[in-house]
């Protein structure tokens, strides 16, 4: 399939076809997964709430134009992130969603139509409530006791953090005997302003980073492996939901009803009957939000009726019945003054704007982020410019574009040309601003990258990474430590790290280190040595392989050296392992620097292997499933990975072999064809059980 498609500045045709399509996919689920992994596993944020949502709407219309590349690990058929494995995991017996998002009356407006559409002009009413900016949570009750409590993770598990909540005094520890014998509330956990400042004015008096803001600031707080340090914090939680079961017709009498038995809800939430009183809320809240003593950004509206939630149901990761309102980012203007080039870990070459200081949302902005070349030059960016910036989240703001003014000038600055910034005349051709080594651009990409696997940039960055929570979670090891140990001639790539114990007194000699804190680094350091295959996979920075990659190589291989060894064939039999990804991991084990890496980790005594799991001894060993219809609790691909964690295989078409057919709401022919067989057929809430 092919088809004709305009590129500027000249407004001509080229062809374009799907693999092209395909690629874009790629490229968007790539930024939405590293922005995920850095929003929630880091709770270290680089791009902005605003950037975010719209990628993840680009990918969402791709995906709905082009369903043949929708895959079961892309973004829009996940909920969360994976929890950290310093937690025991708990299982969430019906899924946290998360929510769509409107950023004007209008796109209101249009998901008000499509329910309204939906229910068939039945009567319905709203409630309303402030999107408070915390860490979302469920709390499990059992006989009027606290029994669990655990964060959202991937929707269908999460980290079980009971003890840490344990110390909310706003949390009950127990429920009148009036409550079920077993139920579930959600909610989220959230630090007040106030408290938000004097954490970070004491770790700042301590010489720790400060936190970028509250809702960060309460993850940290949160997902401490110390409940005691959770205990210091003054954290506040707001309940907003019953997970289950149900226990009143609408969700306002269900609120109602946990208030009486404890729960702490938010009084500002407001039920309306008209979809004009939904927006009037969000004006006075939009006008108010300031002075809240707690950080919201934005409204959550959900349809009251509870047997109307039902039926509306959920679409992929969100549900139908539920949308939260948000106010459009903040922005300015100001002049763009120069565009910059920094090295990333992998070697890329990043623009960063450099701006005349601007106040954007209170905060003075000098820089800004920007995306790539080809996106420079897509929104006619030119220095010079005066441009608009955005910043939303409170997190890194980004260049919107040049103002309608400015672009209409005829004496602007030339169109922006990476290669020309980095053009090295002694060397004639463009060079690395880091090393001054060669860059390339593969063919497909939109990024430039520096060709030197020993580039110092790259290094100091990949050292950060590697040590990073996600990776080998080096408490102590940040970005400043990182460069400074890089810089000072302690480590010079990764493996090195290892070998900080025999320089404790040149540890101890720097400032802010001190004997006490380097005992605490080393610990963590030797510590490390026995993390899990995947995330020493991940630490290692390989293009392309990102945490849930790295899962499937892992899996696959068991040991390093295996996977160092792993021919084109091998990786491609990888699910989810295409030939971009296979060949950047052979790619990375083909240099000798990198290999050089793997056996310096293997010298120093960090494991490298593991053993395979036995999947015979899983509850649902050589049992063969396939799943039809649409299920309520979770997605088809949730469903499948959960048979597949359980030891179970799953498959596209029923045959002989097939073990179970599970039939959800609108199965196709699968059903009759696994009826004609005798396989044995299993509703949702069969499925559930058989899983749990």
């Amino acid at each position: 399939m092919l088809y004709f498609k305009k590129v500027s500045p000249n407004g001509g045709l080229r062809l374009a076809n799907l693999e092209e399509i395909k690629q874009k996919i790629e490229n968007l689920r790539a930024d939405i997964n590293r922005a995920n992994y850095r929003y929630f596993a880091l709770d270290a944020p680089e791009i902005s709430d605003a950037k975010y949502d719209l990628k993840m709407r680009e990918l969402q219309k791709l995906e709905a134009e082009y369903p043949q590349f929708l895959t079961p690990d892309s973004p829009t058929q996940r909920i969360g992130t994976a929890p950290l494995e310093a937690f025991g995991v708990v299982v969430h017996p019906v899924p946290l969603l998360s929510l769509a998002n409107a950023f004007s009356d209008d796109e209101l407006m249009a998901w008000y139509s499509r329910v309204v559409k939906l229910l068939g002009n039945r009567p319905f009413d709203f409630v309303c409530e402030h999107k408070i900016d915390g860490l979302a949570m469920a709390l499990t009750y059992e006989n009027g006791q606290l029994a669990t409590g655990a964060t959202r993770g991937d929707g269908i598990r999460g980290e079980d953090i009971t003890q840490n909540i344990r110390t909310i005094r706003s949390i009950p520890l127990s429920v009148p005997k009036d409550a079920p014998a077993r139920f579930e509330v959600r909610g989220e956990v959230y630090l007040p302003k106030t408290g938000f400042l004097k954490i970070n004015r004491e770790r700042a008096e301590e010489g720790l980073p400060v936190f970028a803001n509250p809702r960060n600031a309460a993850a940290g707080s949160v997902r401490q492996l110390d409940p005691r340090i959770t205990a210091k914090r003054p954290l506040q939680v707001f309940i907003y939901q019953l997970g289950w079961p149900r226990i009143k017709d609408t969700h306002w009498e269900t609120m109602e009803q946990l208030k009486e038995w404890g729960f702490r809800i938010n009084p500002k939430s407001k039920r309306c009957q008209t979809i004009e009183q939904v927006i009037a809320y969000f004006r006075e809240w939009n006008k108010e939000r300031a002075g809240l003593p707690y950080e919201a950004d934005g409204v959550v509206i959900k349809i009251n009726q509870v047997d109307l939630q039902n039926e509306l149901g959920d679409v992929g990761r969100e549900p139908r019945w539920a949308i939260a309102y948000k106010p459009p980012a903040v922005q300015a203007v100001t002049k763009l003054l120069d565009i910059d080039i920094s090295v990333g870990r992998t070697g890329t070459m990043n623009p960063i704007a450099i701006l005349e200081p601007v106040a954007v949302g209170g905060v003075t902005i000098k820089n800004a982020a920007m995306h790539n070349e080809d996106d420079i030059r897509r929104k006619d960016i030119r220095v010079g410019d005066t441009v608009i910036i955005q910043r939303a989240g409170e997190v890194i703001p980004e260049v919107v574009g040049p103002t309608p003014e400015s672009q209409a000038r005829t004496s602007r600055g030339q169109p922006f040309s990476l290669l020309d910034k980095i053009y090295d005349k002694a060397k004639g051709r463009p060079a690395c601003p880091s090393c001054g080594e060669e860059i390339f651009r593969e063919a497909g990409e939109a990024m430039y990258y520096c060709s030197n696997a020993a580039c110092p940039v790259q290094a100091e960055r990949l050292i950060e990474h590697f040590a990073s929570k996600g990776a080998m979670d080096i408490e102590g090891l940040g970005e400043k430590r990182a460069q400074l140990f890089y810089q000072v001639g302690l480590i010079k790539n990764v493996a090195e790290i290892y070998t900080l114990k025999d320089k404790k007194d040149r540890l101890i000699q720097l400032e802010k280190m001190g004997e006490k804190s380097a005992d605490k680094l080393l610990k963590a350091i030797e510590e490390s040595k026995v993390r899990p295959l995947a995330r020493l996979v991940f630490g290692l920075g390989i293009r392309h392989v990102g945490e849930e990659m790295a899962e499937a190589l892992a899996g696959k291989f068991r040991s390093l050296d295996k996977l160092c060894e792993a021919t084109l064939e091998q990786l491609l039999s990888v699910s989810a392992v295409g030939p971009k990804i296979a060949e950047s991991v052979l790619a990375f084990f083909h240099e000798e620097h990198n290999r050089d890496i793997v056996n310096q980790l293997k010298a120093v005594g960090v494991k490298t292997e593991e053993s395979a799991v036995v999947k015979e001894n899983l509850p649902l060993s050589g049992k063969e499933f396939v799943i039809t219809g649409r299920l309520e609790s979770f997605s088809r691909q949730l469903a499948e990975a959960r048979v597949k964690e359980l030891g179970g295989d799953t498959k596209d078409n029923v045959t002989r072999k097939t073990s179970y057919v599970v039939v959800g709401a609108d199965p196709g022919s699968k059903l009759a064809r696994a009826q004609s067989l005798g396989i044995t057929i299993l509703n949702e809430k069969e499925f559930l059980d058989l899983i749990k």
